[in-house]
């Protein structure tokens, strides 16, 4: 049975997971922490968290793994291998892979886990940093429902939802539904912004309007409101949506799934990739300014 004092092993405190695991450390949990970056698992342990010298001493030591890390190799990696999570961790204990990733590498996982008594769920996360910062995160869940339904007092912690979907892999599957809809839209957003500019509107206002307007969406209002400002500090980093486009487009493509829309978003944000990976997503709306020649990529008016 996990509760708020089980032992929790974290792996990956990047934005996301450095967050998450600090939410879990402060409601009571015991947390072992294990990341590449020493200064922030020391932020941690400072808190009273443990730092794990390997993967094989925190799979040992838990009860529970959570993960959350860049792409579907760095997930592999961590957790196949005779020094891998799943070769050293207890029988019986459960892993919450919550990074976004391939539900083909979900499924993979989750068959490697069975074959060691673990259970392997795939809950991917939808929100950027101010919610799990928050605990205001949608988790979206896929594997066995009994072990899902045990981890609820975790996901109580980072989510202000959570979402069964179905067997293995479905958690990461709607997580490239989610995001397919949140980069589609953020660049029909920009194509908007930058037309409304064209037509001779104030920026300002522009931006302002359409933000309290019924067709924006609460995860797109925020980032209306920061370009204005020519914000686009990383809430949710360019190269990781142009990562999830591409794990989209390719599921797609081996599916026979057209997605033109989708694939036409994906070139204006592996250009706008190209000049500034690091920032926001949102900042294809001072890539579409650039190319309709409204704004340099610099922000200053033409």
């Amino acid at each position: 049975m996990i509760t708020q004092h089980s032992t929790i092993g974290f792996i990956g405190l990047g934005a996301m997971g450095q967050r998450m695991a600090r939410r879990l450390l402060n409601s009571g949990f015991r947390l072992i922490a294990y990341g590449h970056t020493s200064r922030k698992t020391a932020a941690l342990v400072a808190n009273g968290a443990i730092s794990a010298p390997s993967l094989r001493q925190l799979a040992m030591k838990s009860e529970v793994v959570v993960s959350c890390l860049p792409n579907d190799e760095a997930v592999l990696s961590v957790y196949q291998g005779p020094e891998g999570v799943l070769a050293c961790a207890s029988h019986g204990s459960i892993v919450i892979e919550m990074s976004t990733v391939s539900p083909d590498t979900s499924r993979t996982l989750h068959r490697l886990g069975r074959e060691q008594g673990i259970e392997v769920l795939d809950v991917a996360i939808s929100g950027s940093t101010p919610a799990a910062e928050q605990g205001t995160l949608t988790l979206l869940g896929g594997g066995d429902a009994s072990a899902f339904d045990a981890c609820q007092p975790i996901f109580s912690v980072l989510a202000k939802q959570y979402f069964h979907l179905g067997p293995s892999g479905s958690g990461t599957a709607m997580k490239l539904v989610v995001n397919a809809l949140l980069g589609v839209n953020m660049q029909a957003i920009a194509e908007a912004v930058a037309f409304g500019e064209k037509l001779g509107l104030n920026r300002k206002v522009l931006l302002e309007t359409l933000a309290k307007t019924a067709v924006v969406s609460a995860a797109h209002q925020n980032k209306l409101l920061r370009a204005e400002h020519d914000d686009y500090s990383p809430q949710f980093p360019l190269k990781l949506m142009n990562k999830d486009f591409r794990l989209i487009l390719d599921k797609a493509a081996d599916l026979g799934a057209p997605m033109p829309v989708t694939a036409a978003a994906y070139q204006i944000n592996a250009a706008r990739t190209a000049v500034n990976g690091e920032e926001d997503f949102s900042s294809v709306i001072s890539e579409m300014e650039h190319l309709a020649r409204v704004r340099s990529n610099t922000g200053e008016a033409y």
